[in-house]
């Protein structure tokens, strides 16, 4: 049986996890996390992908991003992983493939998911032990919303410039919604979904996403909840 094609759809925000093969190490010092993040920052310009939030965690990273073109994010995340690779394997000595086959991606629906699945990106260095507060942690585009750093890469979507009327105030609001942090149902939803490529949301957004493509975007009925066995959420 064919594998299903990705779910790519333009003007939409998508939530992509790349990991590395047998969950190696993808990144070892902090010269490869600069470098994986400017190549990303390069092939995001060059075809057109708004990278709204990223984290790079030691094997496996996490974006949100929507695509101005139906080839954009597949494109980019292809010439980013071939540049990277020649990168890492030239500066680690070593030969052969770095990541997990194709990268996991779906569709979400903004109003429902979209901050939630920020959040969910920000939290992955705490869920995974490595820091107190997503603050803490130099790879994650955190510190750009809480005010703590400027990062060219982001560009914020629209529904975080609706959290508050001035920088301060969408910042203060922002880090209030990741400290609150994000529920179980919602982590389960969000990672499910992306390893599976159904698309996130309510019953209505599936059904009209569905007319877009060709390519079926949920596995059940629409709006049913999307939730992984035997996966453990990062």
């Amino acid at each position: 049986m064919a594998r299903l094609a990705r779910l790519t759809l333009p003007d939409y925000p998508h939530h992509l996890i790349q990991r590395g093969n047998n969950r190696q190490a993808i990144v070892v010092t902090s010269a490869d996390h600069l470098r994986l993040l400017e190549l990303l920052a390069e092939n995001a310009k060059k075809f057109q992908v708004a990278i709204h939030a990223y984290v790079l965690m030691s094997n496996h990273f996490h974006l949100l991003a929507t695509p101005a073109t139906a080839n954009g994010l597949p494109q980019m995340m292809q010439a980013l992983g071939r540049s990277y690779v020649r990168y890492f394997n030239a500066s680690q000595h070593r030969t052969g493939t770095l990541w997990e086959g194709r990268y996991k991606s779906t569709v979400i629906q903004s109003e429902r998911y979209l901050l939630t699945c920020m959040a969910y990106i920000d939290l992955n260095p705490v869920r995974a032990g490595m820091v107190a507060r997503p603050q803490d942690y130099a790879w994650s585009s955190h510190a750009h919303y809480v005010g703590l750093r400027a990062d060219r890469l982001v560009t914020p979507h629209a529904l975080f410039w609706e959290l508050g009327n001035t920088p301060f105030a969408r910042e203060a609001a922002y880090a209030e919604m990741v400290q609150a942090g994000i529920n179980s149902v919602q982590q389960a939803a969000l990672t499910a979904a992306t390893v599976s490529g159904w698309a996130l949301g309510e019953a209505d957004f599936v059904a009209n996403l569905q007319k877009k493509t060709q390519r079926r975007v949920s596995k059940a009925a629409a709006g049913r909840p999307l939730l992984a066995k035997n996966f453990k959420p990062n």
